[in-house]
């Protein structure tokens, strides 16, 4: 018998090199794909993520599944029986058996990030870990007039990375929205999809403007101009946090 099995994963990305596997790091998806061999007894198995959280990156749902054969473990024993293998870094939040035509990240409609900030004059020790630290106010009105123009179907070009391998840099961004709790900045965006590093760049992009260093319609000129050297600098990972993914 065939089965499909997706979990929902919480993990702090800090001593990570991403989700994906890659030489010379450990990655969270080699991480688990070993767990996965302990409990299931198997030589091999693939883990397919929602998508590749870079190196830093934290994830409060991020979304995997992977097929087994001729198992009949419990659905309860993939949540318990990793959790109790895993690092605490990684957590298992949840599993469930899904349609075999279900693949966590084709099937994915809508992703939601929050990149977090923080703006007190002395860098904090236990916010550093998962925040950027800017040491001077900004200027998040002028920071939403510049959000406000990555609404909608637009091509990103300008905020991929130089490495970016998608078919396409056309995305469509259904929330870009700046919000504050005392010395904090949260920045939440949901989109149809992300290139390689585009939060990270919008964000580094955005801080300039919140720092006066850019107006609010550079945005729009960015955007048209499809050229990465136009934008702000590459945000710093620990601030950004895969929240949820919507199927």
């Amino acid at each position: 018998m065939t089965r499909n099995i997706k979990l929902t994963i919480a993990y702090n990305g800090t001593n990570f090199g991403g989700w994906q596997i890659q030489p010379n790091k450990i990655s969270i998806q080699e991480t688990i794909q070993d767990g996965l061999k302990k409990i299931l007894k198997i030589d091999s198995i693939i883990v397919n993520a929602s998508g590749r959280t870079d190196a830093g990156v934290h994830a409060e749902e991020q979304v995997a599944n992977f097929i087994i054969e001729n198992n009949s473990i419990p659905l309860e024993a993939f949540v318990k029986g990793l959790n109790s293998i895993l690092p605490n870094d990684i957590s298992i939040k949840s599993s469930e058996e899904v349609d075999l035509d279900f693949h966590s990240r084709k099937s994915a409609k809508r992703k939601w990030y929050q990149y977090i900030i923080y703006t007190d004059i002395v860098r904090s020790p236990f916010i550093d870990p998962f925040a950027w630290h800017i040491n001077r106010p900004l200027n998040i009105d002028n920071m939403q007039k510049a959000a406000n123009y990555l609404l909608g179907f637009h091509d990103f070009a300008s905020f991929a990375a130089s490495k970016n391998s998608s078919k396409t840099t056309t995305r469509t961004i259904f929330k870009a929205q700046f919000s504050t709790l005392e010395n904090r900045v949260f920045f939440d965006i949901e989109g149809n999809g992300f290139l390689m590093k585009m939060v990270r760049n919008i964000i580094g992009t955005l801080v300039e403007v919140g720092l006066n260093r850019k107006s609010p319609e550079d945005i729009k000129s960015i955007l048209e101009s499809r050229n990465r050297s136009y934008a702000g600098a590459t945000a710093p990972p620990q601030g950004l946090f895969l929240k949820k993914v919507y199927y």
